[in-house]
């Protein structure tokens, strides 16, 4: 399904029944991200995937902000009468859906962070972060779309994923050639982590439960999850042995276990 908020038409899916749960992708994926996830667990909750802004079917050339995308997320989520939800992000996503609670806290029952962060602490590095995603932009716009999959797949963030069995493989790498260059481009842009502000400081007035994800492998960020689950006031974290930074990849039975057991503990 389809709807045009301001300049952007975002593409979104709704699936099963039960407490609603709103899943935002990472950088190069789409709704496709949440299949395995949707199929196993659609029977226990009602499973909302959006399309972020130059990803899968949300075509945007032209950058937006991480605010004007949480902006027109919750136009989004208020025109399908969302009134409590859970919300999960992963990576990219995970920037989102925090920047979101952030926004709409009264919107978030329960807030859920895979492999997330709250974006860097001082000018300086989102300086350098933002020269560094404009030298990705242009890579994409100047050698196209495979030659920058082909890069971004061997960066060592992902580097445990080639553990993987090639069926998983092969879907992730289809998943990314759907992709557009120039819809990416302005992800980078407009939601990259050096455009995005800092949110550390107002973590502790996050008061929903949050839960934390990170995988044991994928150290940068089992130190980022550290330091949140320090300045959240009711956040719990959970390190994912054997897993990198794509738990719901690497880890799908631990990641939705994790994820159901979370929001069930919220409802009681």
């Amino acid at each position: 399904m389809k709807e045009h908020i301001n300049e952007t038409t975002y593409f979104y899916e709704c699936h099963g029944s039960g407490p609603t749960l709103v899943m935002l992708h990472g950088f190069t994926g789409s709704t496709k991200t949440w299949d395995s996830f949707i199929a196993t667990y659609e029977k226990k909750f009602r499973l909302i995937t959006v399309d972020l802004p130059g990803h899968g079917q949300t075509t945007q050339d032209t950058p937006i902000t991480m605010a004007e995308c949480c902006q027109d997320l919750d136009h989004l989520f208020r025109k399908l009468e969302l009134e409590q939800f859970y919300l999960l992000g992963y990576s990219m996503g995970g920037r989102t859906a925090l920047a979101y609670a952030l926004q709409y806290p009264e919107q978030i029952a329960g807030l859920i962070l895979e492999s997330a962060s709250p974006g860097l602490r001082t000018t300086v590095e989102r300086m350098a972060r933002r020269k560094h995603d404009e030298r990705l932009a242009m890579k994409l716009e100047a050698e196209g779309l495979t030659h920058f999959i082909n890069y971004w797949e061997n960066i060592p963030l992902f580097s445990t994923q080639k553990q993987l069995n090639t069926a998983v493989r092969n879907k992730i790498r289809w998943e990314r050639e759907a992709q557009r260059n120039t819809g990416l481009a302005a992800s980078l842009r407009g939601m990259g982590t050096g455009s995005q502000p800092s949110f550390w400081k107002q973590l502790p007035m996050l008061g929903m439960p949050v839960l934390l994800l990170a995988g044991s492998l994928d150290v940068k960020f089992v130190k980022i999850q550290q330091d949140m689950a320090q300045a959240l006031p009711n956040a719990v974290k959970n390190i994912i042995f054997d897993a990198g930074h794509a738990i719901h990849v690497e880890q799908p039975e631990i990641f939705g276990k994790i994820v159901t057991e979370f929001i069930l503990s919220v409802q009681k």
